[in-house]
């Protein structure tokens, strides 16, 4: 299928080309504010799907956004006109349309073009009236508070708030990429004349900000947002595509000594803690048990012994382990358990425990194996 897509470089048209070609559709028209007219003229003539995304969001002059929103929606559909040629157009539309702003009236009367293009021609108008769309690539202090915010955060610049109780109705790039390729293949969400996308996130912008902050924080207190939640999976993965190039890295505490090394990875809130041991040859570790803390070891590099014994018995149980053969080893609450480094170069060891630490209930008791 041959697709022209207007707005070709801008946010949604380059996270839904991107998936476009991931999904093997090669024959794009990428449409863009330098496309000339003898490629519009080409494009329009050859189309078979229209992805009509371009527009105008933050004129210098108010006058633009007709121009934009309107006066280039109706030269694209007079040369598709011209060519005959009744593809499908999928235009994208805002939910401002309803308002009376200067923005809204030009989105409006892009769409009244539309559905009178499908009344003449008889071409498939399929009109999205989008919320705030948020997630990689969207340009920051534009028309994104998202996106600002992000930037900002992560590059340790000022944000301004001005009301933190403004409920957004937010929509992410990947569901409404998602969406517009399912009306692609004429599975569209249509609700009345009008498309939607059909996950739509609704929250607080102190909320929003406040789980931003809490990802830039997360280096240090070792934090991991709660994955089961859609919107903030979404969003930190939004943050960190505006974390600037010198910083994707950032140091752990290791705690050193002559035994070798103990590092906290990550925490989180409910599913445990996530470490890195490090033992040198000949040197053993552990030697306590607990009530209710459970851990689980692997080995990743290096061979080495675990020994358990049952609180109040004597029999030593073994197991040997090697990054070689990559194993986990359950550690059972209510024995004691040691690790042994019995190579010749330094163990490293993952350790997960079900609860982060917590000096003041440790629940770690020393008694040797």
């Amino acid at each position: 299928m041959k697709i022209l897509v207007t707005g070709a470089k801008g946010f949604i048209g380059k996270n839904l080309i991107a998936e476009l070609k991931n999904r093997e559709y090669n024959d794009i028209y990428e449409c863009d504010i330098e496309t000339t007219d003898e490629q519009l003229e080409e494009y329009t003539k050859e189309c078979e799907f229209v992805f009509h995304l371009a527009g105008v969001n933050r004129p210098k002059d108010e006058e633009e956004f007709m121009k934009g929103n309107f006066g280039f929606t109706s030269t694209l559909l007079e040369k598709l006109k011209k060519h005959n040629n009744k593809a499908p157009i999928l235009i994208t539309s805002s939910i401002q349309a309803e308002l009376d702003n200067p923005y809204g009236k030009s989105k409006k009367a892009g769409e009244d073009l539309m559905f009178k293009y499908e009344e003449e021609t008889g071409a498939k108008a399929i009109v999205y009236r989008l919320p705030n769309v948020f997630g990689k690539w969207c340009r920051p202090n534009y028309n994104s508070a998202v996106a600002t915010f992000c930037n900002n955060i992560a590059n340790d610049l000022p944000i301004t708030v001005n009301d933190p109780n403004v409920v957004m109705n937010l929509v992410y790039i990947d569901d409404v990429v998602e969406e517009f390729i399912s009306a692609l293949n004429g599975h569209e969400n249509k609700e009345g004349k009008f498309c939607k996308i059909g996950i739509v996130h609704t929250i607080k912008l102190g909320d929003i900000v406040d789980l931003i902050y809490s990802f830039k924080n997360s280096r240090k207190d070792l934090s991991i947002a709660n994955m089961n939640d859609e919107f903030a999976k979404k969003l930190y993965s939004t943050y960190l595509s505006y974390l600037p190039k010198d910083k994707f890295i950032y140091d752990l505490n290791m705690h050193i000594d002559n035994r070798g090394s103990f590092t906290e990875f990550l925490r989180t809130n409910g599913q445990g803690q996530v470490s890195v041991n490090i033992s040198k040859p000949g040197i053993v570790k552990g030697n306590h048990w607990h009530h209710t803390k459970n851990e689980k070891f692997l080995v990743v590099s290096g061979k080495g012994k675990i020994s358990f014994r049952k609180y109040g018995t004597d029999e030593v149980i073994d197991y040997y382990v090697s990054g070689e053969k990559l194993q986990v080893v359950d550690i059972p609450v209510g024995y004691t358990h040691s690790i042994e480094n019995i190579g010749e170069t330094d163990m490293v060891t993952v350790m997960w425990a079900n609860e982060p630490f917590n000096p003041d209930v440790p629940d770690t008791y020393f008694m040797e194996v």
